[in-house]
């Protein structure tokens, strides 16, 4: 398959003349995912995306009707955080990696056509997953081996352009291609842990990938591209990002995969017991409110004038409130002497901090790439604020009180829809000519 041929001609300032711009193609063409490394991995991720939020609400649907009468090979549960852990995160990371990372090397980028089996590979793989979670855990196995494939391959690629690479400053792509390599021996850990029949392992495993796989590559970025967006939007605003903020969130990181392993041989017994969780809690209220005070000081305020920066702040905001309410959890657990809320922390990071993010990230590259406006309309807007409802909805969920079935299948059905209405709207940017009738 290869690209539909694009013959564009510029008129003496560059631009595209009106008669070109009126013959455009502007049908929606598979083959212009070809066209750019952001067109088929972006797109991709939102087939994916969309097919796991609709299953997961189906999911929450049948546990509170049993309409559908559901069986399960796999738990439904790890089912489901394996494929918001390893499915569209790294398939919107290739879009984003195989079209700055060129820049920020100072290397040739990649064709796109390069990407396609690997991307393709972990696509299949993930949408094979949800199927296999209803079938058998063998196909289950063949669904990571080709997702685990597609991702060892994608990693190997984001290597040899950082290995090609004589620039000066590599610290942001060596950070993302060595947590792309946790990525991999993360999943590889979860296919052993699924084989095994051994679901601590594999929680474990899914953690690590969270943590130190996709939360990395999200600071990273974030600690290179904020700063910058914030500084271009507003007036006498300086980049600041100190390499020392980095490398607190990787701190942060590592600390939270090493919970995930201490954690999953079972309860601390003792006297660690009693003082892992208050060593844990304490770290993780200093590590949220020095996030808080990066995000003061990352233009905060600043940034709510303008609807896309905004919506990149208050996801980071989230990163350090979702560490607070860890931290309250474990010390509200220490007190009683059962962990409370810990479901609630978690998804304040993946819901509120990284979709978040996701949606704000995804929608400005896309805006650029596609010939659009470098702004948050009025649909991106409203989008960016369910999602926040349905992260509210989904931390209330894990207070677990005689509502908290209700709120779950809320929170659910409501990301399902943000995410439907999101992917179905981008996707149909992908495939089609920019709107400008520019390349790429």
């Amino acid at each position: 398959m290869s690209p539909h041929p694009v013959i564009v001609v510029r008129g003496p300032n560059g631009k595209p003349s009106a008669e070109a711009m009126a013959s455009l193609d502007r049908r929606w063409r598979a083959s212009y995912l070809l066209l750019a490394p952001h067109r088929l991995g972006f797109c991709l991720a939102m087939a994916v995306l969309v097919a796991a939020g609709g299953w997961w609400a189906l999911v929450q649907l049948d546990r509170m009707s049993g309409a559908l009468a559901l069986s399960y090979a796999l738990s439904p549960s790890l089912v489901h955080g394996a494929v918001m852990t390893f499915g569209f995160i790294p398939l919107f990371f290739s879009g984003f990696l195989f079209t700055a990372g060129p820049k920020w090397l100072g290397v040739p980028p990649l064709r796109t056509a390069q990407l396609l089996a690997p991307l393709l590979l972990q696509a299949a793989g993930w949408l094979l997953w949800l199927a296999a979670a209803h079938l058998r855990a063998g196909l289950a196995m063949t669904a990571l081996l080709l997702a685990g494939i597609g991702l060892a391959w994608m990693t190997l690629l984001f290597w040899r352009l950082i290995r090609r690479s004589r620039a000066t400053d590599r610290v942001h792509a060596l950070t993302i291609g060595t947590a792309c390599l946790v990525g991999c021996l993360s999943l590889a850990g979860l296919a052993l842990g699924v084989a095994l029949d051994a679901p601590g392992v594999a929680l474990a495993c899914v953690l690590t990938g969270l943590w130190g796989f996709v939360l990395v590559v999200y600071v990273t970025v974030a600690h290179r591209m904020i700063p910058f967006f914030t500084a271009s939007a507003i007036p006498r605003m300086d980049a600041w990002r100190p390499f020392w903020l980095l490398w607190l969130m990787l701190a942060v990181a590592t600390f939270e995969v090493l919970a995930a392993w201490v954690e999953s041989i079972g309860p601390v017994e003792g006297v660690g017991g009693a003082v892992w969780p208050l060593l844990r809690g304490s770290l993780e209220l200093a590590a949220g409110g020095l996030l808080l005070w990066l995000a003061l000081s990352w233009g905060l305020v600043k940034s709510l004038k303008n609807r896309l920066l905004a919506m990149l702040h208050i996801g980071f905001v989230w990163f350090g409130l979702a560490l607070l309410l860890g931290g309250v959890a474990q010390l509200v657990g220490w007190v009683q002497g059962a962990a409370v809320l810990s479901l609630g922390a978690l998804h304040a990071l993946t819901l509120g901090c990284l979709a978040s993010l996701m949606l704000a990230m995804v929608t400005r590259v896309s805006c650029g790439h596609s010939g659009r406006a470098l702004v948050a309309d009025g649909m991106a807007w409203s989008l960016f604020w369910l999602l926040q409802a349905a992260t509210l909805l989904r931390i209330a969920a894990a207070a677990q009180t005689n509502w908290a079935g209700g709120l779950l299948l809320a929170a659910a059905l409501l990301w399902a829809g943000v995410m439907a209405v999101w992917g179905l709207r981008l996707g149909n940017w992908y495939g089609r000519l920019r709107a400008d009738g520019r390349p790429g």
